[in-house]
């Protein structure tokens, strides 16, 4: 009797998903909990993995096709299959498990973000250096491998990619066009990117909208920094950064400021009674917005390594619909990339978001003196429909207030 594969329970809020890739072929030899097809939907990529050992009977649902929850889109044939039977193998660019240069002996799972980049590039994984944990290969190893590639004239249709910064890498890995003075091509919006500027025209349209500025003076955390990251390092095993002043100083300002941790449901507001603080960050398929949940109950530490565990899942393309749902509050970090000012745009149904931005130093004024500071530039971006502009104005004062005297935030006054 043969069992069927079909498209895993979607959340409420996933309407549907995409088939991206199959990683076996109609009549190839499968084993029990290998990876069969990449579905990509709005937030995060599904991985389906065999439910049994056998034979990949059929194939229903084809590459790009739109599936839904509960749909059949292969069959599978039950047998016995042995670990070191000469199953047929998927395209080395698809292999969910190969050797890496940096541990030859072992073999390294490959996430669907970084499968898709070695299948787009036709690259050999064995041949990319892992700096993963457990030897896997990120995105950034990829990264890297290309742009060395470039460095070499045999490989010139690597250069193109090479060009980008990892740092700042596109959202989606951009083509190689035909050699032309004048040449284009046209892809098909990822499904994320498309939810994206799906959300940034529905919070233009359905909210009023404004932007305040502000700037702070960052050397109170810096000095705090340079004392006691070392030590913050080696008794929490993770980096003392500047996210979690900010995550702190926004979340003691919100519990004064209650409508900007609000959100407008039709005719009503929701005023939140938790603190759930989305972070901003890139990933391969572009800007996701993980939730660090009851961030009012967490310390420093565990602000930092939540963030830092974001950050890893986001490049390894792990994150979950849990991770991604929910939020009551926004930051973004623009300065990261260089940006000195910029307007932060909201994530509704959410009634405001912070933009950090990139530190610089400048001269400013204190006691009729002028010095050098190292500034930074913030943006509040609110809903005008339950934020008034004074409420606004005084929120961000108060942040900038928490970062500049920070001790207030240890002693909570």
């Amino acid at each position: 009797m043969s069992i069927e594969v079909v498209v895993p329970s979607l959340p409420e809020s996933v309407a549907d998903a995409t088939l991206v890739t199959w990683h076996k072929k109609a009549g190839d030899t499968i084993l029990k909990d290998e990876n069969l097809v990449d579905l990509e939907t709005d937030k995060v990529v599904l991985e389906v993995p065999a439910l049994t050992n056998g034979v990949l009977a059929e194939i229903i649902e084809a590459e790009g096709a739109t599936v839904l929850s509960g749909q059949l889109i292969g069959r599978i044939e039950p047998g016995a299959v042995t670990a070191t039977a000469p199953a047929a193998e998927p395209p080395k660019a698809a292999a969910t498990t190969l050797p890496t240069e940096k541990n030859s002996g072992s073999t390294a799972a490959l996430s669907p973000a970084v499968r898709k980049l070695v299948a787009e590039h036709g690259l050999n994984p064995s041949a990319i250096t892992a700096s993963g944990k457990g030897g896997r290969i990120t995105k950034t190893d990829i990264l890297t491998h290309l742009k060395s590639q470039a460095s070499d004239t045999a490989v010139p249709s690597a250069a193109p990619i090479a060009s980008a910064p990892t740092k700042a890498s596109p959202a989606t890995p951009m083509p190689t066009l035909p050699s032309s003075d004048r040449a284009e091509q046209r892809v098909p919006m990822t499904r994320l990117r498309a939810k994206v500027a799906e959300r940034l025209i529905q919070a233009q349209q359905n909210t009023a909208m404004l932007t305040t500025f502000n700037e702070v003076n960052m050397q109170p955390i810096m000095d705090i920094r340079n004392r006691y990251k070392d030590k913050f390092t080696k008794t929490h095993n993770t980096k003392l950064g500047f996210m979690s002043f900010f995550v702190k100083a926004a979340v003691e300002s919100l519990k004064l400021f209650p409508a900007v941790n609000a959100s407008v449901d039709e005719q009503d507001i929701i005023y939140h009674g938790y603190y759930d603080i989305g972070i901003a960050v890139s990933s391969p398929r572009g800007l996701v917005v993980p939730v660090l949940r009851d961030a009012d109950l967490k310390n420093f530490a565990a602000i930092e390594s939540g963030i830092t565990e974001f950050g890893g899942k986001a490049r390894e393309g792990n994150l979950s619909f849990d991770d991604l749902s929910g939020g009551t509050f926004t930051i973004t970090n623009g300065g990261i990339f260089g940006s000195m000012m910029s307007t932060p745009i909201l994530n509704p149904p959410q009634s405001a978001i912070l933009g950090m931005h990139a530190i610089n130093k400048r001269v400013v004024v204190e006691n009729d003196e002028m010095i050098i500071r190292p500034m930074m530039y913030l943006a509040l971006s609110y809903d005008h429909r339950i934020i008034d502009g004074k409420e606004a104005v005084s929120f961000l004062v108060t942040i900038k207030d928490f970062l500049e005297d920070p001790a207030r935030l240890l002693l909570n006054v």
